[in-house]
């Protein structure tokens, strides 16, 4: 049986000052610790959806990633800064400690905070809503375990994202 973990986020947000949204995962799974990067699980369906979203090519390299969310003004980072894990479940999560989000928030016009997923959203309004004023959307969650929500469905359901990239308001 898999033991319980404590992490620490082993890599960066991705933004720059032309970031006009921000998107945060809940913490990274172990294949994301081992890539060193966002999204890392072949299945999730992150990748897709934002290629969807953006009318662009479906990136496969960390280079090809970042230039994408670079050139669409797309922030990324997670809601936990540490926690204690088993694996990637994001259900077995406890001890949490937030990542500061003020930083990303001074240096970049971020309009709209959404989050990927339900764990994600409530550890948000948990931790970072009250010290940060700023609320969040939530989105489906893109990785694999919700098996139930198609890349079509997800893609309608994030739809508010294209929204406030096309300059519109959610």
């Amino acid at each position: 049986m898999a033991e319980y973990q404590t992490l620490k986020h082993t890599f960066g947000p991705l933004y720059d000052r032309d970031s006009r949204l921000l998107i945060l995962g809940s913490f990274p799974s172990v294949k994301s610790r081992e890539a060193g990067f966002f999204y890392g699980h072949p299945q999730n369906r992150f990748w897709k959806v934002i290629a969807a979203l953006t009318s662009s090519d479906v990136p496969t390299t960390i280079d090809e990633k970042k230039r994408l969310l670079h050139s669409s003004h797309i922030a990324l980072w997670d809601t936990i800064w540490q926690c204690d894990i088993i694996g990637s479940s994001d259900s077995s999560i406890r001890n949490v400690i937030p990542t500061d989000l003020s930083q990303i928030l001074k240096e970049a016009d971020i309009r709209q905070i959404f989050c990927n997923g339900a764990t994600s959203a409530r550890l948000f309004k948990r931790y970072q809503e009250p010290v940060l004023g700023r609320s969040a959307i939530r989105l489906p969650s893109t990785s694999p375990a919700n098996a139930a929500c198609s890349v079509e469905r997800l893609i309608r359901e994030w739809e508010p994202v294209r929204t406030v990239l096309s300059g519109g308001q959610t």
